[in-house]
């Protein structure tokens, strides 16, 4: 289960660079149900993701890179490459994710929760800008078909 509050970031933290990242590559298979590739570094994965805004089932599946590779070539829409930084609020850590292009400029801020309380009790830093979690229109998937 996938547990996650989503939020637009107005503008980046000063110290960003400071903070481990990686570029993350992924496309789309299928939008409903959502099933994603996706590499990092050199970790390559399928996820399932089943229906919901805040709460969802999700699975991931490890795949080897002659796997990714096949799959790549079928994905619908566009890839979503962005740079994924993350940034300790304990107990919890704050992935921003900063978007290459077409999406240059979105950067979005998620957080994930052990359960839906903790996810509906958590007050965001004063940082983080409007919350989108419930917002169809922020979830990677809906950006790769554009």
């Amino acid at each position: 289960m996938e547990i996650e509050r989503k939020f637009l970031i107005p503008q980046l933290p000063e110290d960003l660079e400071s903070y481990p990242h990686t570029h993350i590559w992924q496309g789309y298979l299928c939008a409903r149900p959502t099933v994603r590739i996706r590499a990092e570094g050199k970790k390559y994965t399928l996820t399932y993701k089943g229906k919901g805004m805040m709460a969802r089932e999700e699975y991931n599946l490890p795949l080897t890179k002659r796997s990714f590779d096949h799959l790549a070539e079928k994905i619908d829409g566009i890839p979503i490459e962005k740079t994924r930084y993350r940034i300790p609020l304990p107990p919890y850590t704050i992935e921003l994710d900063v978007f290459d292009e077409p999406h240059e400029g979105r950067w979005m801020a998620e957080v994930e929760f052990p359960s839906v309380e903790e996810a509906e009790a958590f007050t965001p830093p004063a940082w983080f800008g409007p919350e989108v979690t419930h917002d169809h229109r922020y979830h990677n998937v809906w950006l790769a078909m554009l």
